[in-house]
């Protein structure tokens, strides 16, 4: 009843997020204006409604794939963005800027989400060769190994002067977001919604190995699977508003404190979880320093890092 009711909650919270969201702005909308002046309705069309809508899906998306991630290589302190993944698409992007510069939307996706796929394979294979015993190792290496990468694809851009174009990709922005430039966004929440399907098997993983072989899991298939879907949520999220640190991260984390590790019960919670911190975050953003906006991945770096700090001192409670 405790985790109905705490669906119930998050989802009325990121409703009304969203409602607000629509109504924030430089030019100032009242919801009576929206049926009765045209223009204010092609601007709720065309740009209000898909910038909320982008928002929600990211967020949702990539809290989801972080849970995953999780699970996967079995440490709470590993998100997709930050562990090289997000780099990967990064330098998808930058591979398909400067070899195929004509190239379509379909194409710059496709590159972006197999460099992010062999990233997270990398990085799946050298967390394996830690040792168990140290699991603070991995979150220090998946920052290195993220690093490395975003060093490298900044290094190429500044030999191509292409160093603000990268930086775009590299700090999510929903400013940009209008009708007809992020419907890539909705591939990314039809592969959040098939981790739900398969929310099980990924659980059976994030046992090891061994074990779940034995348990008559085809480990190497779902370890695949889920790379797969991290990756593509992580590329389509770069490609349309930029990366956006920390979601996956500290999301996961409160829920599973909170709520326990039952996979399939608490992806729903995590969803919107997700979805109202990225919300908050890009509000934030446009009234802190109004008419300006400040990138919500900025402000998602200020408050992950804080919220962070709290998941490493706080002690966490009993889930019921």
């Amino acid at each position: 009843m405790r985790r109905h009711s705490a669906v119930i909650l998050l989802a009325a919270g990121t409703l009304v997020l969203a409602a607000i969201s629509l109504f924030v702005g430089v030019i100032s909308l009242r919801p009576s204006e929206v049926f009765q002046d045209s223009k204010a309705f092609g601007l709720m069309l065309d740009s209000r409604l898909p910038r909320t809508l982008a928002t929600v899906i990211a967020g949702a998306a990539l809290a989801v794939c972080g849970m995953i991630m999780q699970m996967l290589v079995r440490n709470r302190f590993v998100e997709p963005i930050t562990a090289g993944t997000g780099q990967g698409a990064a330098l998808g992007i930058l591979i398909v800027v400067l070899l195929f510069p004509g190239a379509s939307i379909l194409v710059k996706m496709s590159i972006a989400t197999a460099t992010a796929l062999f990233s997270s394979i990398g990085f799946l294979l050298i967390v394996r060769r830690l040792p168990p015993a140290q699991p603070l190792l991995v979150p220090l290496v998946a920052m290195i190994y993220g690093g490395i990468i975003g060093a490298g694809v900044t290094f190429v851009a500044y030999q191509w002067d292409m160093l603000q174009y990268i930086d775009t990709w590299l700090n999510g922005d929903f400013s940009g977001v209008m009708r007809g430039r992020y419907e890539l966004l909705w591939i990314a929440a039809l592969m959040t919604a098939l981790t739900y399907v398969i929310a099980d098997q990924f659980a059976i993983a994030g046992l090891g190995r061994e074990a779940s072989i034995n348990l008559g899991l085809n480990y190497d298939q779902v370890m695949i699977l889920g790379l797969l879907a991290i990756s593509v949520v992580a590329a389509l999220t770069v490609i349309t508003v930029g990366a956006i640190p920390f979601v996956g991260l500290i999301v996961p984390n409160i829920i599973s404190r909170r709520f326990g590790d039952n996979l399939r019960a608490t992806l729903p919670l995590t969803a919107l979880c997700g979805a109202s911190l990225v919300l908050v975050s890009d509000i934030i953003g446009r009234v802190i320093r109004a008419p300006y906006e400040i990138p919500v991945g900025t402000v998602l770096g200020v408050l992950g890092a804080l919220v962070f700090l709290w998941l490493l001192y706080a002690r966490p409670r009993n889930a019921g």
